[in-house]
């Protein structure tokens, strides 16, 4: 059903910013990663042509930033090309990349192409913890081309996933930030989807490690002011009101998979909704015209106690995906809000997987294994082979 007041096309506003998720393939093996646990059936992506297409009529819309990400954008071979492209048409820039597969004569290209923002990833401040999360020995190369957008003149923006594993290390992640001179540093708090979601259990952080991290953040905030940004959200789950997640489901973000499917959002392809794809239709048909789109914008979709909520125009009802994870129904109620009549049940589950990282000092209780986000994993979870929901 498409809901009151967006019947016909006119009464769409366009996106104004594209996701590129141009390739799944990824040389890390991050057990946070928010891709779907299928990746491994994602083998027919977009071309070069598709992608140009793609650009250019969403551009023609009103798109007026794109991102290029993954997996890691940086194994398409065609990225410099694209990025070009982009840049042509009109719009601001960004790469979104773990840095691996990235040299200097690459960062020169990406210049001369006229790439305009690179955000490099990192797993944690030490080598041997970021190795290991990543799958890879990457580290030092992480820091040198840090070092070397940098150099190109590029805002120097450094993203760290945070979760139980690292947050400990707060401390001297901000501090390896400010030796590397970042311009903008985003504090990403894990958000449990994909990969991380099967491992919620290993990577959640307790209550009391995300309270003396926020102390820290907040110390470098201050001691950082006018010299780099900051950005630090706690997770979901340790609050009492929902995200306004992507600003209303098909507002104002548009994410294009590899192989073509149009989401609202980058998660929303494990909904069980039937999201179009840009090989078949125009990224505006996608957009303005498919029941995916449609399903959940405005607010006549809305059950209670969403639907007679003020505060609905200011969150929306929270995150679909996470509803549908929590409940089993993408229309109910963010659990994350205390009106939710699910709300109790996510306060439960993290009460429990504090339990759990109460344990893990006891070596006595063996840690359940964190499962790595690969291909032969996907394949596993494909024929059901690894359990994808906690005990």
């Amino acid at each position: 059903m498409i809901p009151a007041g967006l019947e016909t096309k006119n009464d769409v506003k366009p996106p104004l910013w594209l996701l590129a998720e141009l390739t799944y393939r990824c040389p890390l093996q991050c057990p946070y990663c928010s891709n779907p646990l299928e990746i491994a059936k994602y083998q027919n992506e977009l071309s070069t042509e598709d992608w140009v297409r793609v650009m250019q009529e969403a551009r023609k819309m009103g798109a007026a930033q794109i991102g290029f990400s993954g997996g890691e954008p940086l194994v398409r071979p065609d990225l410099e090309e694209l990025i070009q492209e982009a840049r042509h048409l009109g719009y601001y820039t960004n790469l979104i990349t773990s840095g691996v597969g990235m040299d200097e004569a690459r960062v020169k290209r990406f210049k001369d192409a006229g790439l305009d923002h690179i955000q490099i990833s990192f797993q944690a401040s030490d080598e041997e913890l970021n190795n290991f999360l990543g799958g890879t020995k990457t580290f030092q190369h992480k820091k040198e081309m840090a070092r070397i957008v940098k150099a190109y003149e590029y805002p120097m923006v450094l993203n760290i996933v945070i979760h139980r594993k690292n947050i400990e290390q707060i401390r001297d992640i901000l501090e390896m930030t400010v030796e590397l001179n970042a311009d903008y540093v985003e504090l990403a708090s894990t958000q449990y989807y994909g990969w991380s979601r099967i491992n919620v259990d290993q990577l959640l952080p307790t209550r009391e490690q995300l309270a003396k991290a926020e102390i820290v953040a907040k110390e470098y905030q201050s001691r950082m002011k006018g010299k780099s940004k900051i950005l630090y959200v706690i997770p979901d789950y340790f609050e009492n009101r929902p995200k306004p997640c992507m600003n209303g489901w098909g507002a104002i973000f548009l994410t294009i998979a590899p192989d073509g499917t149009a989401l609202p959002c980058h998660e929303a392809g494990q909904l069980p909704i039937n999201f179009p794809n840009v090989k078949d239709v125009s990224v505006e048909e996608a957009w303005k015209d498919s029941p995916g789109f449609n399903h959940f914008r405005g607010f006549e979709w809305m059950k209670e106690p969403c639907r007679s909520c003020d505060e609905k125009e200011k969150d929306f009802g929270g995150c679909r995906c996470q509803a549908f994870m929590m409940t089993g129904d993408a229309a109910n109620t963010d659990p994350v809000c205390d009106k939710s009549p699910h709300h109790q049940e996510l306060l439960d589950d993290v009460d429990r997987i504090g339990k759990l990282a109460a344990k893990e000092t006891d070596k006595n209780v063996a840690e359940k294994p964190l499962v790595f986000r690969n291909m032969k994993n996907s394949k596993k979870i494909v024929a059901k082979d690894i359990e994808t929901t906690e005990a």
